[in-house]
């Protein structure tokens, strides 16, 4: 990526499990003018205390810089780690997606679903729940693919990021 080329960043954060923490941090990109592409919340220690938060987020290096900087700097905030800078890390999503066809459409929907290992959670007579999991770029295809043959809904969890090999987030 070039130095002042737009690209897209997982931010890793660990917060108190507090009230008002998430808008504390949702708040910063919104009064910064930052979008946030992909957010995931959920309690990562066994008291319940501490929350992992993935947020994926785009701009310039300086910009990724900087929100990371401000992020640092929020009360509830303990760790903040640039994924997307700071090594190889593994990051997946999850989506449900309802396809609404009969005939050939139908039997299509099936096949592709088969390619891509997505799994039917639910079957009607005339519609299909799958449930797809993988990276952004797998579940925006299979989606593409569904359009034409009865996509009808849509439910995504966000990126669920991790760092690979032995370092963790503490370890940045």
């Amino acid at each position: 990526m070039q130095q002042n080329a737009p690209g897209s960043a997982v931010i890793s954060l660990l917060v108190d499990n507090e009230s008002g923490a998430l808008a504390r941090i949702i708040g910063l990109f919104s009064g910064r003018g930052y979008n946030i592409r992909s957010l995931t919340v959920a309690p990562v220690d066994e008291e319940g205390l501490v929350s992992r938060v993935n947020i994926v987020t785009t701009g310039t290096p300086a910009d990724i810089r900087q929100v990371k900087a401000q992020i640092e700097r929020l009360v509830p905030v303990s760790r903040v780690v640039d994924l997307s800078s700071a090594g190889p890390h593994v990051a997946r999503e999850m989506a449900l997606i309802k396809v609404v066809s009969s005939g050939e459409p139908r039997t299509e929907a099936l096949r592709i679903a088969q390619a891509f290992r997505a799994r039917a959670v639910d079957t009607t007579a005339s519609s299909f729940v799958f449930e797809l999991t993988g990276s952004t770029d797998k579940l925006d295809s299979f989606i593409e693919l569904m359009r034409p043959l009865g996509l009808a809904e849509v439910s995504r969890t966000g990126i669920a990021a991790i760092c690979r090999g032995p370092q963790t987030i503490q370890s940045h």
